[in-house]
């Protein structure tokens, strides 16, 4: 309320944007907190973000705004990249910083253990999911189940671990890059890799880096938005399509893109596509591109047929 008047302040309109904005999100933040702000700063009626990091982890947060967000499973399903510290010795509630100590352990390894520890990381692994996590049993987060302090039987997910290279160790302090598929919890490598140095750890730092293609070089934070002016922020945001970069592309001519927005299948044969989308045998998500070079949305391109899966509204307008 206003100090003079005390009448409510008048709210701003929101306005409909589409785009992708690279947040580095900070430490102490929730990624729902960290949506809502960023949703505020440029006034978009519609957002959403591409999987949570949480409040103790910073880094790549990729915000979708409008059509956008039509597009964010995409990156639900990408591998991740993050670094991430963890402290030999101490084992907690939470497997991270934020929870108690349950034990203690003395650190009897060096450099050359932990190099040959990762070794048995690397690829295919099977991980049991963390009691403090959102996955649920009978319709229940796991971490409620913890709070309470039950602890309920999980059975083991194969993850992919791509990549995982040491960057520093000065013990008892651990600090590595791993690349890893979806459904990754880093805070559980980090116990289990203690397990097998035969002392426990738990997670002290993780900042994410990469999700998919995309890095935090593009990134910026809630402060420097907040200091830009208003007027400048929308030069932050990415297009769309800088969520299938990945995706082959197909470009339409007029009579095409029209078809196409009616939801009309289309020959491929008779198209302009890209030299990495050469065998159609098999089906293959594409990006398509109007006669005007907008964005029409993305298909499935199978047998010579191009089979329209999802519109961006925003190009048939």
């Amino acid at each position: 309320m206003t100090a003079s008047s005390g009448t409510p302040r008048p709210k701003l309109p929101r306005r409909a944007l589409d785009g992708v904005l690279l947040l580095d999100k900070p430490v102490g933040l929730s990624s729902n907190d960290a949506l809502i702000r960023a949703k505020r700063l440029f006034l978009a009626k519609k957002a959403g973000h591409t999987g949570t990091l949480d409040p103790l982890a910073s880094g790549l947060l990729p915000l979708c705004f409008g059509e956008a967000t039509k597009f964010s499973q995409d990156l639900l399903e990408a591998d991740k990249t993050y670094e991430a510290t963890m402290r030999l010795g101490i084992r907690t509630a939470t497997g991270d910083a934020e929870g108690e100590v349950i034990a203690t352990r003395d650190v009897h390894c060096d450099e050359a253990d932990v190099r040959r520890a990762l070794e048995n990381f690397r690829g295919e692994i099977v991980q049991v999911p963390p009691m403090y996590s959102a996955l649920k049993r009978d319709g229940k987060p796991l971490y409620e189940y913890a709070r309470a302090g039950r602890v309920v039987e999980r059975e083991g997910r194969r993850v992919t671990i791509h990549a995982l290279e040491l960057i520093a160790c000065a013990l008892p302090d651990v600090t590595f890059r791993v690349t890893c598929s979806k459904g990754t919890y880093v805070r559980t490598l980090a116990e289990d890799i203690g397990e097998a140095l035969g002392c426990g750890a738990h997670l002290v730092a993780l900042r994410r880096t990469g999700v998919g293609v995309l890095t935090l070089e593009h990134a910026v934070t809630l402060d420097a938005l907040s200091d830009a002016p208003e007027a400048t922020r929308d030069a932050w945001l990415q297009p769309v399509d800088a969520l299938l970069s990945t995706f082959a592309a197909v470009h339409l001519n007029a009579v095409a893109t029209k078809r196409f927005l009616h939801g009309q299948q289309l020959r491929l044969d008779e198209l302009t596509l890209d030299d990495a989308l050469t065998d159609t045998t098999e089906a293959s998500r594409v990006r398509v591109y109007g006669d005007d070079g907008r964005l029409l949305g993305v298909a499935n391109a199978r047998d010579g047929v191009l089979a329209p899966e999802r519109l961006v509204v925003t190009a048939a307008s």
